[in-house]
């Protein structure tokens, strides 16, 4: 039977789910990084059909809320109108906080449902799979706040499939509200497109939003918004003809997110109190609190690797956070490197001329040294803890850290455990800790464990243009502390099986949610006591828990969902016992780990310690066949605008694929786009000598370079080389290419062609596409695998020194495994350094500094390198850090290790 290939993109967010595409026995995980699927997608362009033939009938997506705990169901319905079966793709994006609790796919009548299994269990039957050489689907984040799944299926002609995905998730306040994200991108015109959201509240409905990125005045009718006092309906379901860009074209102007947001009424100081079948949950954000003063010292990374973007923004975001501060604050700042700096020895009340003198020294912050976490947050805790004793600050104030950061502890104590120990000895619970990630090089968990252990909360910052309001949105969340040392308090003979009740601090708008079990499931009330420390004196509300039936108070609606408050204890629940397992004694990791597999398992949920496994029913092609889709936690995350893959902790993670090349006397760069920079270096030999620049034992590829030098050597200057030719092999396609200044030699399975440089000429072959542009660049594209540019140098014939020589640039580098290597090669995975002591160099215009590299510390000068590829005459400026002999220190082993002896030759 053939099949066909066509690809259908529904991507879905926060409270949408959509099915997507790969292969596979669906195997829905948590902490599982897979590689690219960028295979998938050359795959798809080679084969792809009209899609035309694969029509979308229906995407319905219903939302119900209630009490916060939001359940989605999605569901979709795809026909093969053709006459010949098709494997047809759907893309997936959930949120990252939630738990799925269903996947099915109905094909043919018959329905193939999901089934949570133990981890470990789960992964049998997908490594078997892949053991038999059937391909594995992927997942990777999308976005800060999404991650995306695939999952494909064969559909037989003229039938339809359906997929139904289910997730739960308990909706967080922030800034005074709730929300729901739904991210819609079909991609294409539906039949039948619906979007539903109904809201049960029984504390009453204070103010509800609706809106989407794409709405159009013409579309803005159709979104429609009922509001009584306790429920909410919404609704969107565009027409065809609504959906159309355009009268006559079938693009559909469907393509962005639809958000709700809203707030409940807050009038008692004692909360909401649900009690369902024997379980309750409780809400806690009383109204018109007074702010409580903050002791706050923050506690900023002046390390070498904060050089550049990253430093000009947290200047910035610095700039008005102290701004913000309010004159009964007390606040510090300390900054690092390998060494400690305080920017007054004790903490200053926020006066306007003591914020005034704060930013004056913002401005002067300058990224220097290594990276000495420890010294510096034990330096933050000894100034709060030495203001509470000399009793400078308010007795009623909340004191708290914060930590930005971009890197792992490179300098003093570098033991992550003896770290996280020392802060949380020193901390005492006598203060809160937040951490914030800077990108993607720092050890995250180590981070969220850090702050967890000390009643605070992670947050990775997005190197990105907003990163400045991203720094400023967290500290607004955390700027007014409205009480500090809340405890909730229940009869321990009426309630049992407690989620967290103690809580070190309540910020303005947000909320606190308790749950538990009643010991008898038919007690329909019980006393409840919060206490805490408000802004002026002690918080003590005190009052009785009532049970309401649901059906009395909406009696024109059947059961919700389920039983919601069990599910909202079991979802917290399961939470809380994941950091408890993160955070805890070994015994109490152990304990928690047992008792999150337990509930996990019992209530069908996907966490990090579950998978779903779907058995996807066989065909002629892949009898047995399997997908893994990843749910990751925080610390997998990687940067995802480019096809995930899975990169050494040690590595850069970049936003784009990095452009490396060798190019000039031979000037070696090396671009790291993460850190807006680049290392260079030079090297120097005798005419003649071939180097190694990329060997992939995995892919087969081999890169070598000849050098040469010039005609004759100018007694004024130093002996200059140049690469000349180049030899680029792929043992696995048969291809040998060699490319000289004066002509391209391609050999393709023995059969050998010969280009020039004085043409504009392209030569496809079978696993090989070469592009000429007439003396200047040839492009050499190797099937679904990597591109080199090589750029020609021309020189006066008649110049009485210098010839033409070769520049050798990499594209693609990502595409290359992790066992890469070579003198270029080596960098291809990523590097990982630091500068410190920048000081004046020999050379009045470039700056020297130390770095801290692959475990040396090496001189290196600021300066620059040309790129050619845009201009092959002057080329570009490139900033780079200039390691000096050859790259030592830098380059692995010593540059003669990277001779070969032909150009060939792999040794």
């Amino acid at each position: 039977m053939s099949t066909m290939w066509t690809v259908l993109l529904l991507c879905v967010s926060v409270y949408l789910c959509v099915p997507s595409r790969s292969y596979g026995a669906f195997i829905i995980s948590r902490d599982v990084q897979q590689d690219s699927d960028g295979t998938i997608h050359k795959l798809l362009k080679k084969r792809s059909v009209n899609s035309a033939q694969i029509e979308v009938q229906s995407v319905k997506i219903k939302c119900k809320v209630a009490s916060r705990f939001a359940n989605t169901v999605m569901t979709t319905t795809a026909l093969n109108k053709a006459n010949v079966s098709q494997e047809v793709f759907f893309e997936v994006e959930l949120p990252k906080t939630a738990f799925i609790t269903n996947f099915s796919m109905e094909i043919d009548s018959k329905t193939y449902v999901g089934e949570v299994k133990e981890k470990e269990k789960a992964k049998k039957q997908y490594e078997k799979a892949v053991s038999s050489g059937q391909t594995a689907g992927l997942v990777k984040a999308s976005g800060r706040k999404m991650e995306k799944f695939s999952v494909s299926v064969n559909i037989a002609a003229n039938s339809n499939v359906t997929f139904t995905l289910t997730y739960e998730e308990l909706l967080q306040r922030r800034f005074g509200k709730y929300e729901i994200m739904i991210r819609v991108k079909p991609k294409q015109l539906v039949q039948h497109f619906e979007i539903a959201a109904d809201i049960y509240e029984p504390q009453g409905i204070a103010f509800l939003d609706a809106y989407a990125t794409f709405i159009t005045n013409e579309l803005l009718p159709l979104v429609e918004k009922t509001v009584t006092d306790k429920k909410a309906h919404l609704s969107f379901s565009p027409t065809l003809d609504q959906q159309r860009k355009c009268p006559d074209c079938d693009g559909t102007l469907i393509d962005g997110d639809f958000f709700i947001k809203y707030d409940v009424n807050r009038v008692q100081d004692l909360g909401d109190i649900q009690i369902v079948n024997g379980y309750f949950v409780h809400f806690f954000a009383p109204a018109d609190l007074q702010r409580l003063p903050k002791n706050v010292v923050f506690v900023i990374d002046r390390s070498g690797s904060m050089i550049g973007k990253k430093m000009e923004q947290t200047r910035e975001a610095l700039q008005t956070i102290l701004g913000d501060l309010y004159e009964e604050d007390h606040f510090g700042l300390i900054t690092f490197d390998h060494k400690i700096n305080k920017w007054r020895p004790s903490l200053s009340k926020a006066t306007k001329e003591n914020v005034n003198a704060a930013k004056t020294f913002v401005k002067t912050i300058q990224p220097r040294g290594w990276t000495n976490i420890n010294d510096a947050v034990l330096r933050a805790v000894d100034i709060l803890i030495a203001a509470e004793k000399n009793k400078t600050v308010p007795g009623n104030s909340a004191s708290m850290i914060i930590l930005l950061t971009d890197g792992d502890p490179t300098y003093g104590e570098r033991n992550l455990d003896i770290i996280k120990n020392n802060v949380q000895t020193a901390i005492g619970r006598n203060m809160s800790l937040f951490c914030l990630g800077f990108g993607f090089d720092v050890d995250y968990n180590f981070l969220d464990v850090m702050a967890k252990q000390n009643d605070g909360l992670a947050r990775r910052i997005y190197e990105a243009s907003d990163a400045v309001l991203q720094l400023q949105g967290f500290y607004d969340e955390v700027s007014s502390p409205l009480l500090s040392e809340v405890r909730f308090n229940y009869p321990e003979d009426t309630v049992n099986s407690l989620t967290g009740s103690y809580f070190k601090q309540l910020f303005n708008g947000s909320e606190i949610v308790v749950a538990g079990q009643l010991n008898d499931i038919e007690m329909n009330d019980f006393a409840v006591e919060v206490s805490a420390q408000g802004a002026e004196n002690d918080f003590v509300v005190k009052g009785q828990a009532s049970a309401q039936k649901w059906d009395t108070i909406f009696p024109d609606q059947e059961y919700i969902f389920g039983d919601f408050t069990e599910r909202l204890w079991a979802y917290l629940t399961i939470q809380q016992l994941l950091d408890k397992k993160d955070k805890g004694t070994p015994e109490e990791k152990v304990n928690a780990t047992t008792e999150a597999l337990e509930l996990s398992l019992k209530y069908n949920f996907v966490t990090p310690l579950t998978s779903m496994v779907v058995t996807k029913p066989e065909n002629e092609d892949k009898p047995e066949d399997a997908l893994i889709a990843d749910k990751l936690t925080e610390d997998q995350r990687t940067d995802t605008s480019v096809p995930s893959r899975t990169v050494p902790q040690t590595s850069y993670r970049y936003t784009s694929s990095p452009v490396n090349w060798v190019d000039g006397d031979p000037h070696f760069i090396i671009e790291l786009p993460d850190k807006n920079d680049a290392l260079c270096f030079n090297i120097n030999d005798k005419p003649g000598t071939i180097f190694n620049l990329v060997k992939d034992p995995l892919t087969g590829t081999v890169v070598n370079g000849q050098t040469i030098g010039d005609k004759k050597v100018d007694p004024a200057s130093k002996k200059n080389t140049y690469f000349g030719r180049f030899g680029i092999i792929h043992e696995k396609f048969g291809i040998r290419l060699m490319v000289s200044t004066q002509e391209i030699l391609v050999s393709e399975h023995g059969k050998q062609t010969k280009l020039f440089w004085s043409d504009n000429t392209s030569v496809k072959g079978l696993n090989i596409d070469l592009q000429v542009t007439k003396d200047r660049s040839l492009t050499v594209t190797l099937r679904n695998s990597v591109k080199f540019v090589i750029m020609l140098h021309k020189v006066w014939k008649k110049h009485p020194y210098h010839q033409d020589y070769l520049g050798f640039y990499t594209l693609d580098s990502h595409l290359f495994s992790q066992r890469v290597h070579g003198l270029l090669g080596q960098f291809y995975n990523g590097v990982q350094f630091e500068v410190s002591e920048l000081f004046a160099g020999k050379d009045v215009d470039k700056s020297d500094a130390f770095m801290f590299v692959k475990g040396h510390r090496i001189l290196v000068t600021r300066g620059w390198q040309k790129d050619f590829r845009k201009d092959v005459k002057n080329g570009e400026n490139v900033p780079c850090w200039f390691i000096h002999n050859n790259g030592t220190g830098l380059i692995d082993g010593d540059l003669t290790d990277y001779v070969v002896s032909g150009l060939f030759k792999t040794n």
